[in-house]
């Protein structure tokens, strides 16, 4: 149950007009009253005796207690209550009723007898609109300050009490929302996404990974969006606005907006204090290519889970805040068939990464470097090392924010448990596409191993993992683990103690694959290749000093013969 507190109007008559309109686009339909403050207000939509005018006039009446100069100038309030989607279809009783308890909540009409006139008007399925004259029966004016935190409050006791969808309760910190012109104006020019959505996303994109103020604007010039600069005297810039340069209002003139006004974190202060203590990643070498950013951003995103498992919360909040950064340059620079699942990851996310916890900037470093690297490194292709790192990256930070959603659950957050939940189903449909043909090569290979070789790795998982041992075997990704062991052993690992170490830090029960997980952390912790090697290949690359088993006779898990280190 969504309320929603629209500006005041000067005007009955007209804001009604609309409500009992077709709308804008023939959407409204069947419009007429459920509820209002007597029970007994005339009914412009069902009675073909009374007007408009009739139904504006007894709203209005409050206003003649009072001399015209004290009238108030804006007088007329009007909110909207919207049943989440997926919600069932609401009798008018029970909109009925919503309407009294939210009117009630508001301090509209409090229930003392004197309230404000108001009438509920229902024209569509899944919502109705409140209008009210803010001039009490008693001439004084109602107390409805913050009219829109009580709605909230009420509507998440009316879900409650009418078993519909909880809605996650707002802490101020949300970007905020499209008007509803911002909304028609996109649905006239056929956009799925308003001006607003569509510059947020771009500026989003341009810090992600920027060392410092004019790279951030050198970016935005190259995403093809207008910019203005408020300069001061000093020729410092004070702050920015942007506009999409196809968004103009009825004067042919661009729309700018703030960065403040797309997203509390994307003002100029806001962005600069994410440079306070990286100033020198401007100056460090650039990546060698997509692949070694991805293996890069892997472990940084390692480095992130230990922090959320032990920092304190305004580190906490620097990491998570980060991460956006990474998934905006991951879905910039991967390959089409899993830009989609990312971009959708990164935005969801963006509601994540905003708390009342202030993020302590300059404890982001490694991520922040991360994102940066990923820019640089370039666009990745979809196959070979690129797309297999790409999958290691994005199992990675699944872990990640799985993380930043709990410790959003811990801290009561519920918006931002609920978007990072929402992103990590986005990344787990991108894994499983980045994944798919890398996790075949490497399943190919280790069918391909020797049966006894294969009795000795499982022997390591049985060892090193016994709890899970019997389910890690049946998984369809074993013979990728597989695979994963005998490269690691053919360079000098110990399969059993690398089994270990990758465990040690992180459990594993609740992952989807754990053969899969195992793979991804064994290949980065041995700097295997990603995308897999061949045992002869392995063979090949291990140092002269390693202890290889014989070539003829392959060792059994009664006599295994485990290299050295």
């Amino acid at each position: 149950m969504i309320p929603s507190i629209h500006n005041q109007g000067r005007n009955t008559a007209r804001l009604l007009a609309y409500l009992y309109g077709p709308g804008r686009r023939e959407e409204h339909i069947d419009p007429h009253l459920v509820a209002s403050f007597d029970g007994l207000a005339p009914d412009p939509g069902r009675d073909p005796s009374t007007t408009l005018a009739d139904l504006a006039q007894l709203l209005d009446e409050p206003l003649h207690l009072l001399d015209e100069d004290t009238r108030p100038t804006t007088h007329v309030w009007h909110a909207s209550v919207r049943a989440a989607p997926g919600d069932r279809t609401l009798t008018d009783a029970e909109w009925a009723d919503i309407a009294r308890r939210v009117i009630a909540a508001t301090g509209i009409d409090p229930g003392d007898g004197a309230g404000c006139r108001w009438a509920a008007v229902r024209h569509a399925d899944d919502h109705i609109h409140l209008i009210a004259t803010l001039v009490r029966e008693d001439g004084r004016r109602p107390d409805h300050h913050r009219s829109a935190k009580r709605a909230q409050a009420e509507c998440r006791q009316i879900e409650v009490d009418y078993d519909l969808h909880r809605v996650a309760a707002g802490d101020g910190t949300a970007a905020k929302r499209p008007t509803s012109a911002e909304r028609h104006k996109a649905d006239r020019r056929g956009q799925q996404r308003t001006s607003r959505e569509e510059l947020r996303e771009a500026v989003r994109r341009s810090v992600a990974g920027a060392a410092s103020e004019e790279e951030f604007f050198d970016r935005l010039a190259a995403a093809g969006l207008l910019i203005r600069r408020r300069i001061a005297p000093s020729g410092d810039t004070l702050g920015y606005t942007v506009a999409l340069p196809g968004d103009r209002n009825a004067q042919g003139e661009p729309v700018f907006y703030s960065g403040s006004k797309l997203a509390p974190d994307l003002s100029l202060p806001r962005i600069r204090a994410r440079w306070t203590q990286t100033s020198d990643d401007a100056t460090q070498p650039a990546m060698t290519g997509p692949a070694s950013a991805r293996r890069r951003t892997a472990n940084a995103a390692w480095e992130a889970l230990i922090v959320i498992d032990h920092g304190d919360d305004g580190v906490i909040a620097a990491q998570i805040a980060a991460t956006v950064e990474v998934l905006d340059a991951l879905a910039q620079t991967s390959a089409a068939h899993t830009r989609h699942e990312l971009q959708a990851a990164a935005t969801a996310f963006e509601r994540a990464s905003r708390s009342y916890v202030r993020a302590a900037r300059g404890h982001d470093h490694a991520l922040r470097q991360a994102a940066r690297n990923l820019v640089r490194g370039g666009p990745a292709l979809g196959r070979g090392e690129d797309g297999a790192t790409t999958a290691m990256a994005i199992d990675m930070l699944i872990f990640l924010i799985t993380a930043a959603a709990h410790w959003h659950a811990k801290k009561q957050h519920a918006q931002q448990a609920e978007a990072a939940h929402r992103a990590a189903e986005h990344l787990r449909a991108a894994y499983q596409a980045a994944a798919e043909y890398p996790m075949a090569m490497l399943n190919h290979q280790g069918r391909r191993l020797a049966p006894a070789w294969q009795r000795h790795h499982s022997a390591a998982v049985r060892q090193a993992l016994p709890e899970l041992a019997d389910r890690i075997l049946a998984e369809p990704g074993w013979p990728a683990l597989a695979a994963t062991l005998a490269d690691a052993q053919a360079v000098g690992h110990n399969p059993s103690a690398l089994l270990g170490e990758a465990t040690r830090r992180r459990e594993l029960a609740g992952a989807t694959s754990i053969s899969d997980v195992l793979v991804w952390r064994l290949r980065r912790t041995a700097d295997l290749p990603a995308y897999g090697v061949s045992a002869r290949e392995a063979h090949r690359a291990a140092p002269a000093n390693s202890q290889r088993a014989p070539a003829r006779q392959m060792p059994t898990p009664s006599t295994p013969r485990t290299p050295r280190r």
